[in-house]
């Protein structure tokens, strides 16, 4: 598989105010990401995550270095659309980015835009809507939908654009729990029977464990890039940057401390639960 994102030796600073130095945000970051791929982005506040993130949709561009995003750099403005139509963004509150009063109506915006024929434009609102399951829901007003819903409304509009990649800056943080599964199971769907590559900017470590692999960062470099099961089995160094692990995890770092014998790369309940029957048959 090809890289679809490539970002070499990434700096970004904000501007400064006044007599203040620019703050710098992003420190030199070097980073692959492979066509299909799903990439969860951890880090605590101010680590510099969802500036990466916007970084790859060309909302910020780099004050050094370059970001390649399926063969397009950021930086070129007369790229700036189709990059757009490659890469879609999905921000953290879904009504922030619903416009109009009747979601089929919402999911259909901006291939008006975009020019898309009737007929095709009809076609990729169903085959959206059907693939978030909220096909059902076409002629109702966002306004009646739940956190969830509404979420994965903004999730088929821009699935109709037919990007390449989806970044989500934290899309689950204003849910409930039943919202949050939603959108965590309509995010999977697309990565694996669509190809879509996924970037996903969360705190909740039991999403990021659901991941190909996970990319850490910490004060504005990445600290940590592997497979869930191997950035999760280094509990200390994830807690001393400030961030959790699930909770299954640290259970069987707990107990390991206390001198039992269970494995360090447990990130599911179910291998937990095996691990303390075994315990118990030992």
């Amino acid at each position: 598989m090809k890289n679809i994102i490539e970002i070499s030796n990434l700096h970004f600073s904000y501007p400064s105010d006044g007599d203040t130095d620019p703050v710098e945000v992003l420190k030199g970051i070097d980073l692959t990401i492979k066509e299909g791929e799903f990439v969860a982005v951890l880090g605590h506040n101010g680590s510099g995550k969802s500036t990466l993130a916007k970084h790859i949709n060309a909302i910020l561009l780099p004050t050094e270095g370059k970001v390649i995003v399926d063969g397009i750099d950021t930086a070129d403005e007369s790229q700036l659309f189709e990059l757009r139509q490659r890469a879609g963004m999905v921000f953290q509150n879904p009504d922030n980015q619903i416009v109009s009063s009747v979601v089929e109506e919402d999911v259909a915006f901006a291939l008006e835009n975009l020019g898309v024929p009737y007929e095709e434009m009809r076609r990729r609102v169903d085959e959206s809507l059907k693939a978030v399951n909220m096909y059902d829901y076409r002629q109702h007003s966002p306004s009646q939908l739940s956190g969830g819903q509404k979420q994965r409304i903004a999730i088929a509009g821009i699935i109709a654009m037919r990007p390449k990649c989806i970044i989500l800056d934290e899309p689950t943080a204003m849910l409930d729990p039943q919202g949050r599964r939603e959108v965590m199971a309509t995010i999977r769907k697309m990565n694996r029977e669509q190809g879509i590559t996924m970037v996903l900017i969360t705190h909740y470590m039991d999403e990021a464990a659901q991941c190909d692999r996970i990319v850490v960062m910490d004060k504005g470099t990445v600290a940590l890039d592997d497979t869930p099961r191997e950035v999760f089995s280094h509990v200390e160094q994830v807690m001393e940057i400030g961030l959790d692990v699930p909770q299954v995890t640290e259970l069987a770092w707990e107990l390991r401390k206390a001198g039992y014998n269970v494995p360090n790369d447990i990130i599911t309940e179910e291998e937990c639960v095996e691990a303390i029957q075994h315990l118990f048959q030992a």
